[in-house]
C-alpha cells in the first residue's frame, strides 16, 4: 500500500485541516514509513504462536475477605469527641427543609 498526496488530501478534508505543500510531503513520507514497517512485521512467520491477550501473565488480586479484629472502640473513643454504640457519632451536614 502506498500513501500518496491524494490520499493526504482526502484525510485532510474530512479532517477540516489546511496543509501547506510542505506538511503533505512530510506526512506522505512518514506514513508511507509506517506501513514499510507493518508490510515487514507481516512477512514475520507466526505459525505455531498462541495470540496474546496481554504480555504479562496476570492472575487476581484479591484476597479473600476475613474478618479482621483491628478496631478496638476502646481506643477510638479516646479520639473522638461523640462516639455512640461504636459508631462515630458527627453533626448533620445537610439540613432538611
Amino acid at each position: 500500500m502506498v500513501i500518496d498526496t491524494n490520499v493526504i488530501l482526502k484525510v485532510a478534508e474530512l479532517a477540516r485541516l489546511q496543509l501547506t505543500e510542505q506538511e503533505k510531503e512530510e506526512f506522505c513520507f512518514q506514513l508511507n514509513n509506517i506501513v514499510q514497517y507493518f508490510e515487514r512485521i507481516n512477512q514475520i512467520d507466526t505459525t505455531g504462536i498462541k495470540p496474546a491477550e496481554h504480555i504479562v501473565e496476570l492472575k487476581n488480586v484479591f484476597r479473600k475477605d476475613e474478618k479482621l479484629d483491628r478496631f478496638n472502640p476502646d481506643d477510638f473513643k479516646q479520639i473522638v469527641p461523640h462516639f455512640e454504640e461504636n459508631h462515630v457519632v458527627v453533626p448533620a451536614l445537610i439540613e432538611e427543609r
